[in-house]
């Protein structure tokens, strides 16, 4: 595993343990160059999960491109990477639960907006604002009053 301060990939496991759900492996690294600590999960490969586009293409499912959406509408708020991380596992697991080989990508943000309103409100108004590509003033403020009601 490359040490993400000096990229040496040399480095020893002090600690691992089970993520909550038991799906993947959190490791605690240290680098034997420089001496930083880090930590890595390790996943199970599957057989991937292919998502449908609104306009029929289908992609396989990114963890890191709904990784940065996520970091997007979580930027500056009093989110850890570990629940992002947690988040991230849970959504995952959840898509697979499914169980269909192709999910339409509507669902997908569907289940990402319905755990980020359970995380954070305004990061769920963020996501919220792209995903279902507010047009103007009213859709962002409907979109709160709904945020509202349900609280």
């Amino acid at each position: 595993m490359k040490c993400p301060y000096c990229s040496e990939t040399d480095s020893k496991v002090i600690d691992s343990r089970l993520s909550k759900d038991a799906e993947a492996i959190r490791r605690r690294r240290e680098c034997l160059l420089c001496g930083h600590r880090f930590t890595t999960y390790e996943h199970v490969e599957e057989i991937p999960l292919m998502i449908v586009k609104k306009d029929g293409r289908r992609e396989e499912f990114s963890r890191d491109k709904v990784r940065s959406g996520i970091l997007r509408a979580c930027e500056k708020r009093d989110i850890s990477m570990h629940l992002i991380e947690e988040f991230l596992i849970e959504l995952e697991r959840d898509l697979k639960e499914i169980g269909e080989k192709e999910i339409a990508s509507r669902k997908v943000g569907e289940k990402i907006m319905e755990k980020l309103h359970g995380l954070d409100g305004v990061a769920y108004v963020r996501f919220a604002s792209v995903y279902r590509e507010f047009k103007d003033v009213n859709d962002f403020v409907q979109e709160l009053k709904t945020l509202l009601i349900k609280k």
